[in-house]
């Protein structure tokens, strides 16, 4: 689990909330314990703003990445170890970093802003990934946050120049008979040439081995990764592609993503940049990328569109919301957070919803346009990544649920919205994150304000 700032600030209270406050049908807060004392942890002022968090799910220590510094911290949120991570001197315009060739450009002292944190399991090491040097990781022994190794001689080894905190998301695919991957979703900040915004990475055991963080298949013509064409630039100079979310599931990997558009507004001969959330999923064996599809998504309430997504959790249905969506309690289900309107990315309105989406559903979403567009109907319907409309290939070939793909109707993009269930708006105080999980056959959904309130 990667958590945004805001996400952060609640998070670590959630199991001492629970038992000081809880929430009526009606939305009254009815104290149960209320002089029990809040447990916190405050970093050194001086480094900034914490970026993320991850949880040992099998000893509760927290792993806490900041601006400078990843901290280790008991379930109590004591300080067992710190490490680390800057400043240093940098320049963002020197592709490949000073640390591997000279650079002409000034350097000046830079912190280091955490840019993902993911945990290992398998290899009991955790993946911190920075914004130094154009986005270098380093891998952190779990006990005592010892560097085992930092990958950074190799182009694959420079992840995204952008310094933003929630920019990069990262899921692993493990096995039990070979190396595990690392699916990568980066922005790219107006530089398609040196970073793809998707790609899949091996993750080898040896953390100093020559292979860490090279795409699982690269050659001449076909790569484990998908990159911005810089015609797209020319259509939207500020394109890029934001991550929100990132899981796996069954056989797929999936995204939830933010990113630009150009539209025509019903009676109007001009165009206007709106910002559309999408889903993006790919098979975990593709190695070339040819299962690509993305699928917009948002949400509709009382005639109010909510389509800026904010956040998302993957859960399961449980017992009792399965029956009133017709799903199994195991089914896997989305909880998203979008605010009003599409065209304010940066500044959200406070209008803000809390909608489910059934996985599957999504799934068959996609499964229906990929039978149709391989009996040649429609278009590739991706125009950030083909610019121009390409029409889909006559095939015949039966098409399953764990299709991924061939070297023709691919990447595809799905023109219609899916539409998630709103199941709570809020006014006034934006909703900004949001966890979930099934409790004696209720799902419970615990959302994160922007003013730092907590709902249950």
């Amino acid at each position: 689990l990667i958590m945004s700032p805001a996400m952060w600030k609640w998070t670590c209270l959630v199991s001492h909330l629970l038992l000081s406050t809880t929430v009526s049908p009606l939305g009254r807060q009815q104290p149960l314990h209320p002089k029990r004392p809040f447990i916190t942890f405050t970093g050194d002022q001086a480094e900034g703003n914490f970026n993320h968090l991850v949880v040992d799910e099998r000893t509760g220590h927290i792993y806490l990445g900041a601006v400078n510094r990843i901290y280790k911290l008991s379930s109590d949120l004591k300080v067992l170890v710190t490490h680390q991570t800057g400043p240093d001197e940098d320049n963002p315009k020197c592709y490949p970093p000073r640390i591997v060739q000279t650079c002409n450009e000034p350097l000046t002292l830079t912190n280091n802003i955490n840019k993902m944190l993911l945990i290992d399991y398998k290899e009991n090491r955790l993946i911190a990934c920075g914004s130094l040097y154009q986005g270098i990781c380093k891998l952190l022994r779990l006990d005592d946050l010892f560097k085992l190794g930092e990958p950074f001689h190799k182009k694959e080894h420079y992840l995204s120049g952008v310094n933003d905190s929630g920019s990069v998301f990262g899921v692993i695919v493990s096995y039990s008979n070979m190396d595990d991957k690392l699916f990568i979703a980066t922005a790219v900040d107006g530089k398609p040439e040196y970073f793809p915004t998707i790609s899949s990475r091996k993750l080898t055991k040896n953390s100093e081995a020559d292979g860490m963080f090279a795409y699982v298949f690269h050659d001449e013509f076909v790569a484990s990764m998908i990159k911005i064409p810089s015609d797209t630039f020319t259509i939207i100079p500020d394109f890029d592609i934001y991550y929100i979310y990132g899981f796996s599931s069954g056989n797929f990997v999936y995204f939830l993503t933010l990113q630009p558009e150009m539209i025509s507004p019903p009676g109007s001969t001009t165009k206007e940049q709106v910002y559309t959330s999408k889903l993006v999923r790919l098979c975990k064996e593709d190695t070339a990328f040819n299962s690509y599809v993305e699928v917009p998504i948002g949400c509709e309430k009382n005639g109010v569109e909510y389509r800026l997504l904010q956040a998302a959790y993957l859960s399961k249905a449980g017992a009792i919301l399965a029956r009133s969506l017709g799903v199994g309690p195991e089914d896997d289900i989305l909880f998203t957070v979008f605010s009003k309107g599409q065209k304010r990315k940066m500044k959200s309105l406070d209008e803000s919803a809390l909608c489910i989406f059934v996985l599957k559903k999504i799934n068959d979403r996609i499964k229906d346009r990929l039978q149709s567009c391989y009996r040649g109907e429609g278009t590739l319907d991706l125009a950030w990544l083909k610019v121009k409309d390409i029409p889909c290939s006559s095939a015949l070939l039966t098409i399953d649920d764990n299709f991924c793909g061939l070297d023709m109707n691919a990447p595809l993009g799905v023109s219609s919205m899916v539409r998630g269930l709103p199941i709570y708006t809020e006014d006034g105080d934006r909703m900004t994150a949001v966890i979930a999980y099934v409790y004696k056959n209720h799902s419970l959904a615990f959302v994160g304000t922007k003013t730092g309130k907590l709902k249950k």
